[in-house]
This record gives C-alpha cells, structure tokens and sequence, in this order.
C-alpha cells in the first residue's frame, strides 16, 4: 500500500514539473514547434530578400526552425490580420513594414486595431525607394518625369506592391509635390510589379531598391532616382529625389510584431535574436548588397518608431489626399 502510495506521488511531482516546464517554455519560446514568420507579401518582394539571408542564423541562434508564411494582397492588411488573430504564445510573428502605419490612415476600416492588437518586437532595417522604370520610358531625370507628366496628363501609369503600400503613397505624395497626375495600376506585391514594368505594361515605379537593383544592374530597367536624402551606396551615380525636390524623402523600415498578449520574455528572446543576427558582419553585407541598413532595436524603441510613423502617414495621408481605388 505505501508503495502505491509513493508511485501517486511520484506521479503528482512529476506532472507538476511537467506543468513547471510546459509554462517556462511558452514564456521562453517553445523550442519543440516551429516559428511561423509572416511575409505580407509574395515571394520576390523586398520582406522576402530581408529575411531569407537571416534565416539561417535566426534559426541557430533560437534553436528552432523558422518557417515563411506567405499571405499577400490588401496592402499586408491580409497578413496582419492572420497576426492579430494568432495565439500570442512567441510562435507566430509577422514582418511588417512602412505600410503598416500607412494602412491604419488609408484603410477606411481595418479588421484590427494597429495599436492595441500587436506586440512590437524589433526594428530590423530600413531601405531607400528606386524611381525605376522600362527602358522604353521617355524619361530618364526626375525633371524630366516632371515636364512629361505635366505636358500628358494620366499617361503615365505607375506600378506599385498594393493599395497603401509606401510604393503607393509615396508616388501620390510626389504627384501633390509636383502638381502632375499618373494612373495608379496595384499589384500584389514587388515582384509582379518589376515583372509588369520589364513587360513594359507600367512607366514607371516607387519600388524598394531592394527588388528593382538587379534589374538596374543587368541593364533590364533604369534608375531614375533614389528617394533617400542621401545617395545609396549601391547606385552612387543616381541622383536623390530631393536634389530636384529639396525636403523630399521616403525610406521604408522593416520590422517584426507579435500577437498583443505574447509573453515578455518570448518578445524579449526574438527581439535579442534578432538584433544580434543583424548586426552580425556577413549578415549585415549580405543585405548591404541589396540596400539594406540593418538595424536591431529593443521592443520600446520600436513602439515609439510605430507610434510616430501613424502620426506622420496619418498626416501625409490626409495631405495628398490618396485613397484606395
């Protein structure tokens, strides 16, 4: 009888530590499942080329594989709504970018709140937009952009990733700066859209230089201009959009959310992760050749960074006057 005893007891202990352990895990990140890592848009776009090189040294430095989940369409709203309704648990996370400021101004009604539904977990990098477009473009300046959009009125069409993609905003935030007008043609994500402007289907496009470079490289498309402040490094002979336009300036950041209610430590454990794998040398070159300026933040930093980004767009929104067509 004491041995049947002792044998229960055993049983309640180690369940106990069973329950110990099955909760330390949910806070640390569970190392037994894979992380799902939402992309808001289809492969070949400027969140697909900034994650993949990290992959590799995410998963080493978690200890769990990380798996891509691709959801385009609606501007990434698709995508962070799939976020907003996942378990909060450090197993679902999304990359989100400049865009998810800009959909909680553009969209009339979002199927989540951006403020109260996500946690924020890192900024992971930035990059600077490409004026690109088809060779066969009458163009090859931004002045010239200028003085053909105004003498031809809708004539010009421009490409973008989707409806309130920073592709999108920051063509009509161009057109309020210049007076001109240019049909607006959306795609589901960067890479259709370069696909469209190589077809010559489009004149032009605001696209991540991420996603139009190699085409520019290879001689497929031309550079127009960059829409940093400051020249890239990767096309020094591309002029800025502000040396025509002085002030003018759109660089896209990158960064990871996840469910509001994900335990501390998880956001914690990702965010370390990776900030560390971002700064990490052959990481940080790897992307450099492609635009990137990696930047690892903690979770406050880039609560603030949102914060202030839905302040801005809300404003720039509401200037030009853009909406979803």
């Amino acid at each position: 009888m004491r041995q049947i005893f002792v044998l229960k007891g055993l049983r309640w202990v180690l369940a106990l530590v069973s329950m110990a352990l099955t909760g330390f895990a949910l806070a640390q990140g569970s190392t037994s499942q894979p992380i799902t890592l939402i992309i808001p848009y289809p492969p070949g776009g400027s969140a697909d080329m900034l994650a993949r090189p990290m992959l590799p040294d995410l998963q080493k430095k978690l200890g769990q594989t990380i798996v891509l989940d691709y959801k385009g369409g609606a501007g990434g709203t698709i995508a962070t709504s799939a976020l907003a309704r996942a378990k909060p648990d450090g197993q679902t996370i999304l990359m989100v970018l400049t865009a998810h400021a800009i959909n909680d101004a553009l969209y009339p009604k979002l199927p989540y709140d951006t403020r109260k539904d996500f946690a924020p977990v890192s900024l992971v990098a930035t990059l600077p937009l490409l004026v690109a477009a088809p060779l066969s473009s009458p163009f090859n300046t931004i002045p010239e952009l200028i003085a053909y959009a105004k003498a031809n009125p809708d004539k010009l069409s421009y490409a973008s990733a989707g409806n309130g993609n920073t592709s999108h905003l920051s063509v009509e935030l161009f057109k309020t700066q210049t007076d001109t007008k240019m049909i607006h043609i959306p795609y589901k994500g960067s890479g259709p859209a370069v696909i469209a402007m190589l077809g010559n289907e489009v004149s032009l496009m605001f696209d991540s230089i991420s996603t139009s470079f190699q085409q520019v490289k290879t001689g497929k498309l031309k550079a127009i201009a960059v829409s940093s402040l400051q020249r890239t490094a990767i096309l020094p002979d591309t002029p800025t959009i502000a040396e025509t336009l002085p002030g003018f300036e759109v660089t896209v950041w990158y960064g990871i959310l996840a469910p509001a209610g994900t335990p501390e430590a998880a956001i914690n454990r990702l965010s370390k992760a990776f900030a560390e794998v971002g700064a990490e040398p052959k990481v940080r070159a790897q992307l450099a050749e492609s635009g990137y300026s990696t930047i690892g933040s903690t979770p406050a930093a880039f609560g603030t960074l949102i914060e202030a980004e839905l302040v801005k767009w809300n404003k720039a929104v509401k200037d030009s006057g853009a909406t979803i067509q």
